[in-house]
């Protein structure tokens, strides 16, 4: 008779006291005044960040691999360690006023992952890993996500290397100086599935008063550079009908970007973040407007329609303004879904765990984009107060961010696989 029983892992947390104070440890990195964080991505206090990381992981048993982009894969082994790990990760590069959370909780709940699964002896079948990718924020070099783009062939390895910062300084410099240039080649390094758990970045679950967001996938993106171009006139002598403002045409097609978002909901966005009005003198019309167009929604299809929709509008406006428009496109991101079954895993583990949930989209980028084309993925949601983040007073709850990492020890839990005893 097979006596082997699994073992009962139904009531098994994590250590909230013990990531939450990893998170104020790290945060004391790049702390600033306000109480936020300044770690930009490969310099010396981002070493400082990783190797403080890194020991935690060592601490904890596990193997660390850094590839040749700087990212880093912290390895506790499973029985069957020829099966792709379980992986879950984030960043730990920060915004120039970030915060504590961004990015850190997603690396740090892993190790809490694994820190949990040591003090209670469970072994899992498939491998865990714990990943935290080079350049996410992009605040220093372009393009954002770079480490995890690097490792998803988004990208060449090459072209990462020759980006440069302000000072002229390159990605293969800086990973040099600062030690952290390995020599695993980029997507040399199977994935079983991956999770990501992340504050939410926005106002949604704190509106609806719910703990956990299970994230069904990230919006796709269009941004575009409008110009209208009119002429300039003295204000005074011109009279209203023989003026062609761009200004004036502008604004109205400033507020169809935002009426295409009402028009597609729920997910649709629609944001003007940059405005240039030349010549931009009191007493004089407009000539010409240079502004952003930024575009989302939950599929490729939706943005495109709205993208259309707006480019139809600024003919109508150009016509009857007697003015002319151009828009072009300077950057697209598709909208990624998640595998139904990570998403699937992150609310079983949410309901079996009594937090309050909910559906969630994200509207910003994450490493876990890229890693979705590679291997099944999902993301976990936290609410962050008043939504603010990229900001040095981001702030989330303690029982919040035990609550996420709880959520990601079970889903994760359910991937791997348990030994039976």
């Amino acid at each position: 008779m097979d006596t082997k029983v699994k073992p009962n892992i139904e009531n098994l947390r994590i250590n909230g006291q013990r990531l939450w104070d990893s998170l104020m440890e790290l945060a004391q990195i790049g702390a600033t005044p306000k109480g936020g964080v300044c770690r930009l991505t490969l310099t010396d206090l981002d070493k400082q960040g990783r190797d403080l990381v890194t020991r935690w992981a060592r601490e904890a048993g596990m193997t660390v691999t850094i590839d040749k982009i700087g990212n880093g894969f912290m390895r506790r082994p499973g029985r069957n360690n020829s099966l792709p790990p379980i992986m879950t990760g984030s960043h730990i590069d920060t915004q120039p006023t970030g915060g504590k959370f961004d990015g850190n909780y997603g690396v740090l709940a892993g190790i809490e992952v694994v820190r949990t699964l040591n003090d209670h002896g469970i072994e899992t079948e498939a491998p865990i890993e714990v990943a935290f990718w080079t350049n996410e924020e992009g605040s220093r070099f372009v393009p954002v996500m770079m480490g995890s783009g690097v490792f998803a062939k988004a990208f060449t390895l090459e072209h990462a290397y020759a980006a440069t910062d302000t000072e002229g300084k390159t990605v293969k410099g800086e990973l040099e100086r600062i030690g952290y240039i390995g020599d695993q080649e980029p997507g040399d390094h199977p994935i079983g599935a991956y999770f990501e758990t992340h504050i939410e970045q926005g106002p949604v679950l704190e509106d609806n008063d719910k703990t956990i967001g299970v994230v069904s996938g990230v919006l796709g993106i269009r941004w575009f550079d409008c110009t209208v171009t009119g002429m300039e006139a003295h204000a005074g002598p011109t009279p209203m009908a023989l003026r062609k403002d761009a200004l004036l045409a502008a604004t109205r097609i400033m507020q169809d970007v935002v009426a295409a978002a009402h028009r597609h909901p729920p997910h649709g966005r629609g944001t003007v973040g940059m405005v240039q009005v030349f010549p931009n003198s009191r007493n004089v019309i407009p000539g010409r407007v240079k502004f952003s167009i930024d575009l989302r929604n939950s599929t490729d299809e939706l943005v495109d329609a709205m993208a259309g929709e707006v480019k139809a509008f600024a003919d109508q406006v150009a016509k009857e303004h007697g003015v002319q428009v151009h828009i072009e496109m300077v950057s697209s991101y598709p909208a990624q879904l998640f595998q139904p079954e990570c998403v699937e895993a992150v609310g079983r583990a949410a309901a079996k765990l009594g937090y309050s949930h909910m559906p969630a989209v994200s509207g910003a980028g994450h490493d876990a984009v890229y890693m979705a084309k590679l291997a099944p993925s999902g993301m976990i949601f936290i609410p962050c107060k008043d939504g603010i983040s990229h900001n040095e007073i981001e702030d989330a709850k303690p029982e919040h961010i035990e609550a996420g990492c709880n959520v990601l020890l079970h889903a994760m839990l359910e991937r791997a696989g348990l030994v039976l005893s």
